[in-house]
């Protein structure tokens, strides 16, 4: 099969990923099948989308004749067969699950056309375990689009040990067609690009929180000037179970030292999960929570947390995940809300500086994480 073959997508999962990927092939010009297990949950995905294309219509990113033209285009169904029986191309975007996932790839598997690419929207979880579910774990990438899917422009294209290069290369051109910006992952690797080299900083704060200093809120006005969300505040805005559950599956697969600390296991035993249940490391009850930036730590600043960035990004790179800076770069900065990738940072900071933020951290924590690399102590990497 072509890039120019597809006609038709599904999508597996009518959540808010869901839904969002489904406009976004809708705006494309695919028709488009959006599928989940009960009709409710296919009426929230279906509000979501139109919704969607409502905003882009109101502020005059699509015509009102692409508006509607979108919308007819638009398969709501619950019938998975029926969904999937004339598809070229299934993204599911289910529970970050493995055997969900498995599940769920040996269903599309059997009732699929043979042709039909299938993609999953695992943000972590292994491709090459994904396929192993299906006959044709040549036809299996990972697409990985960041939330809100409408609006946040990477989309991490991951090959497993069997995927084919035609798979993934009409995965890219298909992510281009819909305005976004594809990166390849060469290598199936924990947390892919973006997810792995933001981990380790991830860590960091699971480690301050068991530290007990600074707290949350001088280690956040310490960096909130220099970000629309600190650290510690964007935790608890996703979930601290999600920080948790990546922190446990980094453990499991890449290194036990991203086991979480006690204080976040505290965290999550007590229910106090941020945003989502009123409290976490804040109180939400009032809305989002004030940050007194007279308090700002003197012991961390923003260096560090770029300086475990790159680090990390040496290893995506020294590893085969990614083939150049340039994809790393281009990759972190679309996937954030930061205009400029790690190196480009490095190399406008100087890697001596971060090298010693770095070495600090070492010193502190003592975990081969933190352990500055080869090519971090060599701080010759170009741009």
């Amino acid at each position: 099969m072509k890039f120019e073959d597809v006609k038709k997508i599904t999508m597996i999962g009518a959540g808010a990923m869901g839904n969002g990927i489904a406009t976004c092939g809708l705006m494309a010009g695919y028709t488009v099948a959006l599928r989940d297990v009960e009709q409710r949950f296919v009426d929230n995905g279906v509000a979501g989308v139109k919704s969607s294309l409502a905003k882009f219509k109101e502020k005059g990113k699509i015509t009102p004749e692409a508006h509607d033209a979108a919308l007819a285009r638009l398969i709501p169904i619950v019938d998975l067969k029926e969904a999937v029986k004339d598809a070229d191309f299934i993204i599911e975007a289910v529970p970050e699950k493995l055997e969900i996932k498995q599940s769920v790839m040996a269903e599309l598997d059997k009732y699929s056309p043979k042709h039909a690419i299938l993609a999953s929207n695992t943000s972590n979880i292994s491709i090459t375990e994904i396929a192993k579910a299906t006959s044709r774990p040549d036809k299996v990438i990972g697409y990985h689009f960041f939330n809100p899917a409408v609006l946040m422009k990477l989309v991490e294209i991951t090959k497993g040990a069997k995927t084919s290069d035609e798979a993934v290369q009409i995965g890219y051109e298909l992510a281009k067609k819909m305005k976004k910006v594809p990166v390849i992952v060469h290598k199936d690797s924990p947390g892919f690009i973006f997810n792995r080299v933001n981990e380790p900083s991830t860590l960091l704060l699971s480690l301050i929180l068991q530290d007990g200093h600074p707290t949350p809120e001088e280690f956040d006005a310490a960096m909130k000037p220099l970000m629309p969300m600190a650290p510690f505040e964007l935790m608890d805005y996703v979930g601290i179970d999600i920080a948790y559950h990546s922190l446990d599956y980094f453990a499991k697969v890449l290194s036990p030292e991203y086991k979480p600390s006690a204080a976040m296991d505290a965290l999550l035993k007590a229910g106090t999960l941020g945003k989502k249940t009123g409290k976490g490391i804040y109180d939400w009850s009032a809305g989002r929570p004030t940050i007194d930036l007279s308090k700002a730590t003197k012991e961390y600043d923003i260096n560090h947390l770029i300086a475990l960035q790159v680090n990390e990004a040496t290893k995506v790179l020294d590893e085969g995940v990614a083939e150049s800076v340039a994809e790393i770069d281009l990759a972190m900065a679309n996937g954030g809300g930061s205009p400029f990738g790690p190196f480009a940072l490095a190399q406008s900071i100087g890697y001596n500086i971060l090298l010693e933020r770095l070495e600090n951290l070492y010193k502190k924590f003592k975990l081969e994480v933190f352990k500055p690399t080869e090519l971090m102590k060599k701080g010759d990497i170009k741009v």
